[in-house]
């Protein structure tokens, strides 16, 4: 088992597969807020479900109304189940804290990889 440590956005606990995308992802218009289904078209990510998973991605990129499209997934359970960035940005953490997904940054993304078990505990991230 990997144990990372990041700084946290959200405080939180939560578990989940790791969902990984090397890129940036922006939630307004990449990500359909009725289903959690990545739609960006070229995007690593594209068709695959964020729902319940912990999704790792370097940044956030796009419009503000990133937040409120985080906010609607979380409202309808479709939300990722944890948030984890090598770089927060204000959209994408705006967006967990105000639907309550727990989130960090500052955090070697390159350490995790789609599959894995993750854990988040406050700062800490448990791989395994």
């Amino acid at each position: 088992m990997a144990t990372l440590k990041g700084r946290v956005i959200k405080e939180g606990r939560a578990r989940g597969i790791a969902l990984v995308s090397p890129e940036p992802i922006g939630f307004l218009g990449g990500v359909d807020p009725e289903t959690g289904i990545v739609v960006e078209k070229g995007h690593p990510l594209e068709g695959q479900s964020v729902a319940g998973r912990v999704l790792v991605f370097p940044t956030g990129k796009g419009s503000t109304v990133g937040s409120y499209t985080l906010y609607r997934l979380a409202k309808k359970g479709l939300a990722p189940a944890a948030i984890i960035n090598a770089q927060s940005e204000p959209i994408v953490a705006v967006g967990a804290i105000i639907s309550d997904i727990p989130m960090l940054d500052q955090v070697d993304i390159g350490q995790i990889t789609t599959g894995d078990r993750v854990s988040i505990e406050g700062e800490v991230i448990e791989i395994g």
